[in-house]
């Protein structure tokens, strides 16, 4: 996701807006959709392949088509010479104005502040014996990367600058050439930082299984990741894989239901238990109640999450991860557990839609978090969770893991005194209360 001008109040107290959907009837807007031939073929795809080429496709996808989605400060900002929020929030309006940029990420608006707390968060709890190998996937305009280079280079004993690696693994190409002028600033960085022009959920772009510590780096990337949605009936009803097809009479899309028979999204439901819940938690009552009146029901799933964290543990399994995201979105308008805000910009002013299928190319489609789930998933792929089916295995957790607010994460490891303006005002701190971090290191049961 590309975080919002705080101005848009997008990162303040919320209020959810569901929509109804009508049971046995596709979820289908009446908006034609004028790039739906490109993106839903002759033959239904499933949610998340839809996803994807929303935003990603290299001819109509969203991130393709704004090479200036993502924006570079021309410098840092001087929280300290700010009065307040009040003149905060008029420097930022500035700035978004000036450089007709769309979004600005909290890296970025914090630099070199934020990139620093990571560093030293890496510096504190790696095995420094060996070389240190970083690797960010999704590493936007290259600010995080210099950032941290900049820290350890400054801060920590030569030879780990020197023997250390860091690959970022960059979908775009645009943003691939972005990173290599922002990092190339600082000369001795270039034989250090390379990029990888690549998607980081294909396993074979990973090569051979990396048996040396590493670190993984995520900011504001499992938001974006696609997601599968699956829908039920009613509270008793079978849980039913959605897909997007076009409409027989007319350019627009409508859902198609099936029954579960993806791989992902089967594990996924498994992780989650649903099946078991709805089975074995579903009173006489309860059950006759829902056939009286059903209520439908809709759930967001994060396979592409999943699929990523499958080959990161399978590519890398002595990996250290951190990853930073929204734990919630405000205002969200579709419909469903973990629903994504569908949201486009025009003339500096951002509207959001009410049905992920308006997404045309021209709408970012962004999603929360569940760090509760994630751990589940970072579990399942590390293969503990798989173990605790078998009674007998007395094999213990693959992965210590951590989720901490922003402000906590930042006041360990950062500097917040940087971020803070003259009348005690953060807005690192005090803005970004739905943002969290998320830690996971391998412990000594990893194989």
């Amino acid at each position: 996701m590309l975080p919002r001008s705080n101005s848009s109040g997008k990162l303040f107290p919320f209020i959810f807006s569901k929509l109804k959907v009508t049971p046995n009837e596709p979820f289908a807007p009446s908006f034609q959709a004028f790039s739906s031939t490109r993106i839903v073929g002759e033959k239904p795809i499933l949610v998340r392949d839809f996803i994807h080429s929303a935003l990603y496709d290299p001819n109509h996808g969203y991130f393709s088509q704004r090479s200036g989605a993502v924006g570079v400060l021309e410098r840092s900002i001087k929280f300290n010479q700010l009065e307040g929020r009040k003149a905060y929030m008029k420097h930022l309006d500035k700035i978004y104005k000036q450089s007709g940029i769309a979004w600005f990420t909290p890296v970025e608006l914090f630099k070199p502040w934020y990139a620093q707390g990571i560093a030293e968060a890496i510096l504190r709890t790696a095995n420094l014996s060996v070389p240190l190998k970083i690797y960010e996937i999704g590493g936007g305009s290259g600010t995080c990367a210099k950032g941290i280079l900049d820290y350890i280079m400054l801060n920590a004993p030569p030879r780990i600058y020197n023997n250390m690696t860091y690959t970022s693994v960059e979908i775009s190409p645009t943003l691939a050439e972005i990173q290599k002028q922002t990092v190339g600033e600082v000369n001795s960085h270039l034989s250090k930082f390379k990029v990888e022009h690549r998607d980081a959920m294909d396993r074979s772009g990973w090569g051979d299984v990396e048996q040396q510590p590493c670190w993984v780096i995520m900011l504001e990337v499992l938001d974006n990741l696609p997601h599968d949605l699956i829908y039920s009936e009613s509270l008793v009803s079978p849980w039913m894989e959605v897909w997007v097809e076009k409409q027989l009479d007319r350019e627009g899309l409508s859902e198609l239901y099936k029954p579960l028979q993806d791989s992902l999204i089967k594990r996924c439901v498994e992780i989650l238990e649903l099946d078991k819940n709805d089975t074995k938690q579903s009173s006489i009552v309860s059950k006759a109640w829902s056939k009286l009146f059903p209520k439908p029901r809709r759930c967001w799933l994060p396979t592409g999450c999943m699929k990523l964290l499958e080959v990161l543990h399978a590519a890398l399994p002595k990996m250290s991860l951190i990853a930073s995201d929204f734990s919630f979105l405000p205002d969200v308008k579709v419909p469903g557990e973990r629903a994504p805000l569908v949201s486009t910009k025009k003339d500096g002013h951002s509207s959001d839609y009410s049905n992920y299928l308006y997404a045309k190319g021209d709408a970012d489609i962004f999603f929360p978090t569940d760090f509760w789930l994630l751990e589940r998933i970072d579990h399942y792929c590390s293969g503990w969770l798989k173990l605790q089916k078998d009674k007998s295995s007395p094999q213990g957790k693959k992965r210590r893991t951590i989720t901490i607010d922003t402000s906590s994460f930042m006041e360990e490891f950062g500097l917040p005194s940087k971020t803070r303006t003259k009348d005690g005002y953060n807005p690192l701190l005090d803005d970004f209360k739905n943002t969290k971090f998320y830690l996971s290191v391998p412990t000594h049961n990893i194989n």
